[in-house]
């Protein structure tokens, strides 16, 4: 089956890697982006979407029926937020997108960028972990397809990617030490490769940590 994928924070580090795996992909035929600025990419395969309020779609659904993936890559740091502020940037956003492509988009794979350390009890210490345990749990209820939560450790970035976060450069050492430690360690062009590889393989874990994003990637 082709990929006709939504990607959504291509203007944000983990975005912009899908974004790049998607476009030299083969079995992606078309990739729609939507973000709240442009995203300063130009390709064949894609089509972009300019839209400041992800709360409300109603302007846009007409534009993101279609597609039979969504990777959702959006999200901000909990520095600074906030419980209630972290809870409508991380839960609300999210769902409202994710509820909205899943009525618009019934046979859609979902990918969702969650994190290392994330609370699927929803009843830990860490804010942002509940936060996000909570969002992946209520994500896995929605009526896609296939939903698919994925737990990046330390990203490698793509070369030449122009949104990779200043202070990664002062870490991008550490991935020297990734036969030491496979299961916090990986690339954004894995997790690129994992999410294109859900939608016509699947995978047998729901929640898939480094290791499973690494493994699927391979597949």
């Amino acid at each position: 089956m082709k990929i006709r994928a939504i990607v959504t924070g291509a203007t944000g580090m983990v975005g912009e890697g899908v974004l790049h795996e998607c476009l030299l992909h083969p079995d992606v035929e078309q990739v729609l982006v939507i973000n709240r600025k442009p995203c300063g990419v130009s390709h064949p395969k894609l089509k972009e979407v300019i839209h400041g309020d992800f709360y409300n779609l109603t302007s846009v659904e007409e534009q993101l029926k279609g597609y039979n993936a969504c990777f959702f890559c959006l999200g901000v740091s909990v520095i600074g937020l906030k419980e209630e502020q972290y809870y409508k940037l991380t839960y609300e956003l999210t769902m409202n997108f994710a509820t909205t492509v899943s009525r618009l988009n019934p046979g859609m794979t979902f990918c969702y960028v969650s994190g290392s350390g994330t609370d699927s009890t929803e009843k830990g210490k860490s804010m942002w972990a509940r936060i996000k345990g909570k969002t992946e749990n209520d994500l896995m209820k929605l009526p896609f397809r296939q939903a698919y939560m994925f737990r990046p450790g330390l990203m490698k970035a793509t070369a030449g990617a122009k949104n990779t976060l200043k202070y990664y450069k002062y870490f991008s050492w550490l991935y020297l030490l990734r036969p030491l430690f496979p299961g916090f360690i990986c690339t954004l062009k894995e997790i690129g490769l994992a999410m294109t590889n859900t939608v016509n393989k699947g995978y047998p874990k729901k929640v898939l940590e480094v290791k499973d994003i690494v493994a699927l990637a391979k597949t």
